[in-house]
């Protein structure tokens, strides 16, 4: 097997001395340590040395576009057709272009990715007569010029002047609403009547900047701004004004925002025209059915993507915007559901193309590669419900004969628990009753026999002699502990 290899000094084609080695994938970079492991594995068969570093920037400007250069056309077929052997590329794309127009099997995979990293760890032992330093010089000027190639040659160059553009005029519009709202209620404090009678933000500030303090409207000249009748409005609001006096000091701070705003104000009108001009240029059509500002927030979204899907990307987004107005034109509903629906399409569509980077290298060179997305599988554990009931769980769907015949059985639980606590009530009801009317006994009880104790007492006494006091106090003290 042959291995293509590129250099910022030139092309270089190397032959594999031991493939056993490549099998495994894991242990290869152990075979790489040293210079004298490497030649046992891989040996220089050719080297094509650029002249120049404008010849090697035109090689690597043809392999970044996935084009072959006519000197890399040469050595490949003078070296590798005559060798009949698979050629190892490092990029998937410039392998399908050498299988279409030379006729060569190519070969991409994990194993190559890993050859070429040992290749270049001991590239200074595996290619001789290239010097270190030779090596470093014309990396660095490779690198500066690829760099100055691709700013000056950008396909985006003229996408990138509208976005800018549109952000900046946005930008601007945010900016001069702070600045118009704060001058607005601050001058508000002096001349508020002058805010309700004029109302274009920018003739309010250049009448500020003419007159200034609310005392000098009576003397000034405003017809080049107002017109006839508001100027007399104006004139006499500022005689009967209901503000407060502000200092000079204030005054100038005032006048000074208000210049700002009227510079900032010109400026966005330049960037406004600007853009149109631009947007004509560059899209016409767009610019004549959407407007300005509409097309360039259009170039501007799409202008995330990649250059290659621009035209998909951008015809698919003219299309869904065009069902979103005939549907908010037409439809009952109001919602945004649609919208965003078909956002979502667009960038599922959008990263599927950009997913289409790996091909294959076998067969034709267009068909897709197989590559497995890396998706992250996390246990998530669910809470069962299932457990916090204990009634026995029943199928879905049951006959109308079982519901009713349980119904039923309900009911006459009901019924008896009901009878059961209504006995129950009675029966407490009729040991009230009894334990009152026994009560009510033992009282009666009582009384009568307090009334026949004195009575049996007074019968053996025949005198009329008067009891003493002693005998009454234990007769009150009997009837005490009777009661």
């Amino acid at each position: 097997m042959l291995v293509l290899f590129e250099t910022s000094v030139g092309y270089a084609i190397f032959k594999v001395l031991n493939e056993k080695k490549l099998q495994e994938v894991d242990s290869l970079w152990k075979e790489f340590e040293t210079p004298e492991k490497a030649n046992k594995i891989v040996k220089l068969k050719h080297f094509e040395k650029f002249q120049d570093t404008a010849e090697a920037l035109a090689a690597f400007t043809a392999l970044m576009e996935g084009k072959i250069n006519k000197q890399l056309k040469k050595v490949l077929k003078k070296i590798v057709k005559e060798a009949h052997e698979p050629l190892a590329v490092a990029d998937a794309k410039l392998g399908g272009v050498i299988k279409e127009k030379l006729n060569l099997s190519c070969i991409h995979s994990p194993v190559v990715n890993e050859l070429m990293r040992g290749i270049r760890s001991q590239m200074d032992g595996l290619i001789p007569g290239v010097e270190p330093r030779e090596m470093a010089a014309m990396c660095l000027g490779l690198a500066h010029s690829l760099s100055r190639y691709r700013l000056k040659f950008s396909a985006d160059k003229v996408d990138t002047m509208i976005v800018q553009a549109i952000s900046l005029l946005d930008d601007l519009d945010k900016e001069l609403n702070n600045y118009i709202m704060r001058c607005r209620e601050w001058y508000g404090w002096h001349f508020p009547e002058l805010g309700k009678i004029i109302s274009d933000n920018l003739t309010y500030c250049k009448c500020l900047q003419k007159v200034g303090d609310r005392k000098n409207y009576a003397s000034a000249q405003l017809s080049e701004l107002l017109p006839e009748e508001v100027e007399a409005e104006v004139k006499a609001a500022a005689e009967i004004s209901m503000g407060t006096e502000v200092s000079e000091e204030d005054i100038c701070n005032i006048l000074h925002l208000c210049t700002q705003v009227i510079e900032i104000s010109e400026y966005r009108t330049q960037l406004y025209e600007y853009l149109q001009n631009r947007m004509m240029a560059i899209a016409p059509n767009v610019t004549v059915m959407v407007g300005e500002l509409v097309g360039a927030r259009l170039i501007a979204h799409a202008g995330q993507t990649s250059p290659k899907h621009k035209g998909k990307i951008s015809r698919m987004l003219a299309a869904k915007t065009v069902l979103a107005i005939r549907y908010d034109a037409f439809g009952e509903d109001s919602s945004s559901a649609m919208g965003v629906e078909n956002r979502a399409k667009l960038e599922a569509r959008l990263r599927a193309l950009e997913d289409r980077g790996i091909r294959k290298i076998s067969g034709t060179g267009k068909a897709l590669a197989k590559a497995e997305k890396y998706e992250h599988k996390s246990e998530v554990k669910t809470y069962d419900p299932s457990g916090d009931s204990t009634l026995p769980t029943c199928s879905k769907k049951r006959k109308i004969e079982q519901v009713d015949q349980e119904h039923e059985v309900i009911e006459k639980k009901a019924k008896k628990a009901r009878v059961k606590v209504k006995v129950e009530e009675e029966e407490v009801l009729v040991v009230e009753e009894q334990e009152t009317s026994v009560k009510k006994k033992k009282k009666k009880d009582k009384k009568k026999h307090i009334k026949e104790e004195p009575l049996s007492e007074e019968e053996p006494c025949t005198s009329t002699a008067i009891p003493s006091p002693e005998k009454k106090k234990k007769k009150k003290k009997k009837k005490d502990n009777e009661d």
